[in-house]
């Protein structure tokens, strides 16, 4: 595969990271209830996410509510909303960064500029993927600890939700991709970078001598 085919495959992964970043962001199962009780058969589930929380009722009906108050939530909730919503907006920013220096658009004439905006959009990916895994982590974190404290009652333990274990897979694209992306732009750069000498055709002056400056 040519390193054309490689840039746009790690574009094509960081644009699908970055819809998996969105989608976690926007999905209520950050926490879901722990069923750890000898008794099975539960009347509700309660999912809890960055926006709002749901109760699912064994019958399939589900109830969601916002958050009322910003101020009001817990430190990791903040810090994930306020990182995934930059991300979200970096990684559009990198997907732009990206199409305009990428080898395929004609945006920018081929050079060594062409070159460095195509890394900066990769180390933007790059970028988004470590950002989004800090909520991720917290959120980790606190349900195992939570989970594993005797002193936390059976009804508030939860366990990890769908939402995190998309937000590392969406992670694992946008680090991969940005990757992709630098990698290929560095070796077609330094393919690019030979230089090229040129020197002067000697023409022979009147006096049937070559001119003594084609030898300088």
């Amino acid at each position: 595969m040519t390193s054309a085919a490689l840039e746009i495959l790690g574009l094509g992964l960081g644009i699908l990271g970055w819809v998996g970043v969105i989608l976690a962001c926007g999905l209520p199962m950050w926490q879901v209830s722990a069923f750890i009780d000898v008794n099975i058969v539960v009347a509700q589930t309660i999912w809890e996410g960055l926006w709002m929380n749901c109760v699912v009722q064994s019958t399939g009906q589900m109830q969601c509510k916002v958050y009322d108050s910003i101020l009001a939530l817990r430190p990791e909730v903040q810090a994930g909303r306020a990182l995934t919503v930059v991300v979200a907006l970096l990684g559009l920013v990198a997907l732009m960064v990206t199409v305009v220096g990428a080898q395929c658009t004609n945006c920018i004439r081929p050079g060594k500029m062409k070159s460095r905006i195509v890394i900066a959009g990769g180390a933007i990916y790059i970028l988004c993927g470590v950002l989004v895994l800090v909520p991720l982590c917290w959120f980790a974190n606190i349900v195992i600890s939570d989970f594993y404290d005797p002193a936390v009652p059976s009804s508030q333990k939860r366990e990890m939700g769908a939402a995190l274990y998309i937000g590392w897979a969406a992670t694992a694209l946008l680090l991969f991709g940005g990757c992709l992306i630098c990698c290929c732009s560095c070796s077609q750069r330094d393919e690019t970078s030979f230089p090229v000498k040129y020197s002067a055709p000697r023409r022979p002056t009147s006096n049937g001598e070559y001119d003594k400056k084609n030898y300088v």
